[in-house]
Order: structure tokens, then C-alpha cells, then sequence
């Protein structure tokens, strides 16, 4: 239990510390940077991953191109997402990318289509929909929280970005590619798209950030590999893993938004979360 409990804690502080970044006057885009450091040492340490099979003639190098692409990109994405909607609906947003996945699944994998996984699907557009409602967006019930179209294409943003990062993934692994040597090139990319994007700008260092950085990077590794070793703790009971970590983050980042941040959010906002959680439980399998 303890590998879920870790996994959860750290993706919900990765959210946490995009959401500080801004009031410590830490610069997203060089902690963004120096995550795939810290995050490319660990996969290299603790996975045992074999960088030499990147070279071969098999490797999906167009995907490995389209995962060292949008995984900085997201990260840009949530964390604009976290400072202008809050932890609540961002996490929620990302949990319910899980949506375009399964619609993948039936189109592009092959898997057939079960009323269970359309009920889910229709519950979670429905759910998509309300945490995507904000009324009254001219008068913002705090500085973090803005509303307007701009609220509405972060959200959707981490969304769609997260679910086509899980569809990469998934496509990866039909290719045959074993899940280190392809976390660690995916880091190794998007390290090097992150650090050539600062450098053309010309970006002025802040070790602050830099620290930020690393602390990011141990989070988000965090969350990849305890998520890992629950499934092999939990090896004949994949569901468990599944509802376990989505719904976990849902709470835990329900309650550190609005028990820390102060967090409002609007009943039909609320009922969205709800609808969010009532789909994670119908699309996992029984």
C-alpha cells in the first residue's frame, strides 16, 4: 500500500510546487529543465534502462521525437493550468486525459467497445464539461483562480496533452520497446528540447530555480516509479492500482487546494470532481 500512497503523494506535490513556483520567484521553464536531469538520473540508477537499443534501427524515434516535445511542453501547460484554475481542477482535468486513451483503444488498437466503457466515456465528457464551467469569470474569487477562455484552454490543454503522452506510451510498448529505455530517452529528449529552448532565449540562470528543478524532478520520478512497483505489488489486481491512484490524487489534491491554497470551487465545479471519480470506477475494469 505504501508504493500508492508514495506514488500519489508525489504527483499531487508536483502540483503543489507549480503552484509556489510563482511566489518564490522560481523561472517554470529552467525547473522544467533541470526535472529531466534529475528525473534521467534516477530512470538511469534505479531501472537499469539500455540506452544502446535507442540507436537501433527498430527504435521509434518519431515517437520518442513526439514525447521529447510534448512532455516540457505539458509541464508548461500545467503549470500555467495550476497558477489560473487551481491544483482541484487541474489535477482533475489530467486524470480525466485517461478519456482519450480509451477512445484510442477502440480506434486506432482495436479493442472492442463494452457498454460499461461508453457509459464511463459519456460520464466523463460530462464530467470534462462541468469543471470546465466558470460563471461570473468577470469578477474572479481569487488571484489565482481567473476564469474566461483562457482557464477553459488550460484545462483542456492538460487534458488532451496528457492523454496523447499515455497514448505514446501505450503505442511504444506495442512496438516492444521495454518501459526504462523508453522513459529514459523520452527524458533525455525533452532535456535537451527544454535546455535548447532556454538558450536560444538566452535565459539568465536562477539557482533557485535550478533547486526547484531537481526537487521536480525527484517528484515526478517519484510518481512514474512508485506507480510502477505498486503494479508489481499488486501484480494480480491491476484495478486496485488504477482506481487506487486516480481517485487518490482526485481527493488528496482536493484537499490540499482548498484546505492550503483556499481553493473555491463552484458547486457545478464540485459535482464535476464527483462525475470525474463515479467515471474512474466505471472505465476500470472489475
Amino acid at each position: 500500500m505504501y508504493t500508492l500512497i508514495l506514488s500519489i503523494s508525489c504527483s499531487v506535490a508536483v502540483s503543489v510546487l507549480l503552484k509556489v513556483a510563482r511566489r518564490h520567484d522560481i523561472q517554470i521553464d529552467q525547473a522544467i529543465a533541470f526535472n529531466y536531469v534529475m528525473a534521467g538520473s534516477l530512470c538511469w540508477l534505479l531501472l537499469g534502462p539500455q540506452p544502446q537499443a535507442l540507436f537501433q534501427s527498430a527504435s521509434p524515434w518519431p515517437l520518442l521525437m513526439a514525447l521529447g516535445l510534448l512532455l516540457p511542453s505539458i509541464f508548461l501547460v500545467m503549470a500555467k493550468a495550476v497558477q489560473q484554475a487551481g491544483i482541484v481542477l487541474s489535477d482533475v482535468a489530467q486524470r480525466l486525459s485517461l478519456l482519450l486513451p480509451l477512445i484510442a483503444a477502440f480506434t486506432i488498437f482495436g479493442e472492442p467497445a463494452s457498454q460499461q466503457k461508453l457509459l464511463g466515456i459519456a460520464i466523463a465528457l460530462c464530467a470534462l464539461t462541468a469543471l470546465l464551467w466558470r460563471p461570473g469569470n468577470r469578477h474572479a474569487e481569487s488571484p489565482g483562480q481567473g476564469g474566461g477562455l483562457l482557464t477553459v484552454a488550460l484545462l483542456l490543454g492538460v487534458w488532451f496533452g496528457y492523454g496523447t503522452i499515455d497514448i505514446l506510451f501505450k503505442q511504444m510498448a506495442k512496438m516492444g520497446s521495454a518501459f526504462p529505455t523508453t522513459l529514459l530517452g523520452a527524458f533525455m529528449l525533452a532535456g535537451l528540447v527544454s535546455f535548447a529552448y532556454l538558450f536560444l532565449r538566452r535565459a539568465a540562470w536562477n539557482v533557485r530555480s535550478v533547486a526547484a528543478g531537481l526537487a521536480l524532478g525527484l517528484l515526478n520520478f517519484g510518481n512514474i516509479y512508485f506507480y510502477v512497483r505498486a503494479h508489481q505489488v499488486y501484480s494480480d489486481n491491476p484495478t486496485l492500482v488504477f482506481s487506487a491512484m486516480n481517485i487518490g490524487v482526485i481527493a488528496l489534491g482536493t484537499l490540499v487546494g482548498a484546505g492550503v491554497f483556499r481553493e473555491r470551487i463552484n458547486w457545478v465545479n464540485a459535482a464535476g470532481v464527483a462525475l470525474a471519480i463515479l467515471a474512474i470506477f466505471i472505465l476500470f475494469p472489475r
